[in-house]
Order: C-alpha cells, then structure tokens, then sequence
C-alpha cells in the first residue's frame, strides 16, 4: 500500500527519507548537548538560547532542503 502524499511536497523517494532521518537523529544529538551545556555553571544561556534557536533553524532548512516544499 503506499503512503499518502504530503500536500505541497513531492513525493520522496528513499534516499531522501533517509536523509530527513539521518538529519532528525542529528538534531536529537544537538538538542541533547544543548541540554548538557545548559546544565554547565557558568554558561551565558542567553547565547545557548540564541544557538539552540539557530540551530533548530538550521535542521529545519536542511529538512526542506532535502525535501523541496512547493510553498511557503
């Protein structure tokens, strides 16, 4: 049976599944060494807000990199 199609994305293909995988297995990494570093006395966590932030932008993009939206 296939999979229904998500609206305003083409269709991936396997590749590109494992892609979006391997980026959200890092991003879980990344957001549990933030939650590490922010457990770190000392540690500014107005600047570890700021990269925790930028960082979720930057998994965000690398998902719709790989997986093409139509739209907004």
């Amino acid at each position: 049976m296939d999979a229904p199609k998500i609206t305003g994305y083409p269709e991936l293909t396997t590749d590109e599944i494992k892609l979006i995988n391997i980026t959200k297995e890092n991003a879980v990494l990344v957001g549990t060494l933030c939650d590490g570093i922010a457990g770190t006395p000392g540690v500014d966590q107005r600047w570890l807000a700021i990269a925790r932030t930028d960082l979720q932008k930057g998994f965000v993009a690398l998902t719709r990199a790989i997986a093409r939206p139509e739209g907004f």
